[in-house]
């Protein structure tokens, strides 16, 4: 956030509102906007940094996962340099397909995580909630959370989830979007998680706010947002109808409130960083890759504008 004080002879004058004692009006710095490593995938790590620094993104939110490339936290380092891309957060291996990432106990990965996101200079740790049977870890996640953001001043950002719904073992896809709509609601379903998919629930000092995850699970966003309040820190930009998966669409593409959140948080004092993570791979060539993540830049950059 930039400050400016008035030059000499300069009274100040303009809207009463926006003075405080002879200063211009505080500018709010834009929102960096960055790509999640986890878009280009089936592509590895350092083409995400590729796509970002030629596309003109801000900077990459780091997935730590199965790519040997996102484990090594001096490879990254050095790409972040190579690419002149920062790493605005790093997202931790809590994801099913990634619980064997560096270790099994979610505790010291953790810990990991937010020491990785140290050493990167990255001020936000994306973390899912505890799975149900990670029991010790779901007893003691909100205070290693509160220990961790104290102990190295890095946002850990918990993030809203989705249930798993019983259509998404029958039916095709577009019948569970439909199912979705006329039922207003995501329907029998259960949860993986050990705290609530709504982190409001629990209560943590930092969230990411998942708008393809709003969608699968049938949660008003701009609700969600605002429980979410301050805290909110960390958005996932993307979009999705109500299918029975995760579909993380360009935003715009699916019927979540983009355009509004977006909107609000540029008319806010939100300081944290909007990710765009969107699937892309269906995309049949390179080129067809960065038209979709240059496509999901404009978005962002077209909403997210102060």
């Amino acid at each position: 956030m930039a400050e400016m004080t008035s030059p000499a002879g300069d009274s100040g004058a303009g809207d009463p509102e926006s003075r405080d004692s002879g200063l211009r009006p505080v500018l709010r710095s834009e929102i960096p906007i960055g790509l999640s490593t986890a878009s280009v995938y089936p592509q590895n790590t350092e083409a995400a940094f590729q796509y970002a620094s030629e596309l003109g993104y801000d900077g990459v939110e780091l997935m730590v996962w199965a790519d040997p490339v996102s484990q090594d936290i001096g490879h990254v380092n050095y790409l972040s340099e190579r690419y002149q891309m920062p790493v605005l957060s790093v997202h931790a291996p809590c994801l099913l397909i990634s619980q064997r990432v560096w270790g099994r106990d979610p505790i010291a990965k953790l810990g990991r995580t937010v020491r990785a996101a140290e050493e990167l200079g990255a001020a936000t740790v994306v973390l899912h909630p505890p799975f149900r049977w990670q029991r010790k870890y779901v007893r003691d996640f909100g205070n290693i959370v509160g220990d961790l953001e104290a102990d190295s001043g890095i946002a850990i950002a918990v993030e809203n989830m989705f249930p798993m719904r019983a259509d998404r073992f029958f039916g095709k896809y577009d019948e569970a979007v439909e199912r979705m709509r006329q039922r207003g609601g995501p329907g029998p379903g259960i949860s993986a998680f050990g705290t609530s998919i709504d982190p409001t629930d629990e209560g943590y000092s930092h969230y990411t706010l998942d708008l393809s995850h709003t969608a699968t699970a049938g949660a008003d966003a701009l609700a969600m947002q605002d429980r979410m309040g301050t805290g909110l820190n960390h958005l996932h930009l993307t979009d999705g109808f109500g299918a029975a998966v995760d579909e993380h669409l360009v935003p715009g593409d699916g019927t979540q409130p983009c355009v509004e959140v977006c909107n609000r948080l540029a008319q806010s004092d939100f300081t944290g960083a909007a990710i765009l993570e969107v699937h892309t791979s269906a995309a049949r060539t390179k080129l067809e890759r960065a038209a979709i993540l240059a496509r999901a830049l404009e978005f962002a950059r077209t909403h997210l504008a102060r």
